[in-house]
């Protein structure tokens, strides 16, 4: 099924292209994707579409299926994901940042990359920096935040909370379990799950990036109450 519906998507995505009109397709698959692998998507609160910057919990690959689906978010992936077979190619339709996270000396170019990808969409970055089961929620690390120093014009931060519910057992991606071996789990996992995407409340970013990411991850805590 994700096979027909790629194949279906790829054509009209190019026509929209073709015109230079903004394509809705990349957006569309990733989310009718995440209905195809059984999610039944609930939205609380109101996404922003554009002058964005989202922060959101990590969890799953599949995060990146239903904020991107319901938001039309942009992500920051390291720079190996572009080389990885089809997931880059894809990865690049939906006009991924790739930033080689290991190089200090990069730093600055990636902080300009993000700062020249937001506004027309959101951009997304999951600020604990890794994978958690989804009942913890890690420290914020605030290093990308540096793109909000200063903060561009218009911008606004809206944290994200993304809850599995019971399904976290089966979709949370943790400790050193191969990436094939988890796509696998979550290909393979039978039934429907509720996936809920919380909207908080946007805000401002001001007071530098160690103030937003405490604010952000104070609002993600409190929509899991």
């Amino acid at each position: 099924m994700l096979a027909l519906l790629l194949a279906a998507a790829l054509p009209l995505h190019g026509a929209w292209r073709l015109v230079r009109a903004p394509s809705p397709w990349p957006r569309r698959f990733l989310r009718w994707s995440a209905g195809i692998m059984g999610a039944r998507i609930r939205v609380v609160g109101t996404p922003l579409t554009r002058n964005s910057l989202i922060l959101a919990n990590h969890q799953s690959w599949m995060d990146i299926l239903l904020l991107s689906g319901t938001s039309g978010a942009t992500f920051v992936a390291a720079a190996e994901v572009r080389r990885a077979p089809l997931v880059g190619w894809l990865a690049s339709l939906n006009h991924t940042i790739f930033v080689a996270r290991g190089s200090r000396m990069g730093v600055t170019d990636q902080i300009a990359a993000i700062r020249a990808a937001l506004g027309p969409r959101p951009v997304a970055i999951f600020p604990e920096g890794t994978t958690t089961d989804g009942r913890t929620l890690l420290p914020f690390k605030p290093a990308l935040l540096a793109v909000l120093e200063p903060p561009p014009p218009g911008i606004m931060v809206q944290p994200v909370r993304v809850d599995y519910g019971d399904a976290r057992e089966d979709l949370a991606w943790v400790g050193k379990v191969p990436g094939a071996t988890h796509a696998r789990g979550v290909l393979g996992r039978r039934g429907r799950f509720i996936a809920t995407l919380t909207y908080a409340e946007p805000f401002a970013p001001t007071g530098g990036r160690k103030a937003v990411a405490d604010e952000a991850r104070r609002r993600i805590e409190a929509a899991g109450r």
